[in-house]
């Protein structure tokens, strides 16, 4: 990026939905990103611990490399930075409609990066998690089904979710990180 002023916050993955005061990223040169660059590629050229918000909205479904994107989002944000995620819901038709969907996604799909999950050996980047929501079509009927689900999001996915579809999720993950060393990487 050279010696430019990069914004402090991101839309990964922007489409044609460019906000104001972003670093709109995008791997088709035909919605006009400030940087074109394919989200596959590892490392992004751009900078570590910069950036204060990362959005990624309907783009981690269509990643070759989920771990690797959430892992090089770890590394450009700066600590305490957050990344808000939206995807569709795996029990949407909308996640198997699209054929250039490779991830199908439920609300627990990122407790992997967290501090404290068992299972988080898988990677190094460590995050918590601010929030988490799961939308429902908006239709009278799921009022009731979101309402019940909010109850317990566990039960829902594990017992539900096929016969109440939820439309898609939204995660917000805060990154934790020891240093606001430039050449960070995550913990080993």
């Amino acid at each position: 990026m050279g010696d430019v002023t990069l914004p402090r916050r991101l839309n990964l993955g922007c489409g044609r939905d460019r906000h104001e005061g972003y670093l709109n990223v995008d791997s088709v040169a035909t919605v006009r990103p400030d940087l074109e660059w394919n989200l596959d590629h590892f490392p992004y050229p751009l900078p570590s611990d910069h950036f204060e918000e990362i959005l990624a909205l309907d783009v981690v479904e269509h990643l070759e490399n989920l771990v690797g994107f959430v892992e090089e989002c770890w590394r450009i944000l700066q600590p305490g930075g957050t990344i808000r995620i939206t995807t569709p819901h795996y029990s949407s038709a909308n996640s198997f409609r699209d054929p250039t969907h490779r991830h199908h996604l439920g609300l627990f799909s990122f407790d992997y990066f967290t501090v404290d999950h068992a299972l988080g050996h898988y990677s190094a980047a460590r995050y918590t998690i601010v929030r988490r929501r799961l939308v429902f079509p908006p239709t009278r009927w799921n009022r009731l089904v979101a309402f019940v689900a909010r109850r317990n999001y566990r039960a829902y996915e594990d017992r539900w979710s096929w016969i109440f579809p939820a439309w898609f999720l939204e995660v917000e993950l805060r990154a934790e990180k020891m240093s606001a060393h430039p050449d960070a990487a995550p913990p080993t």
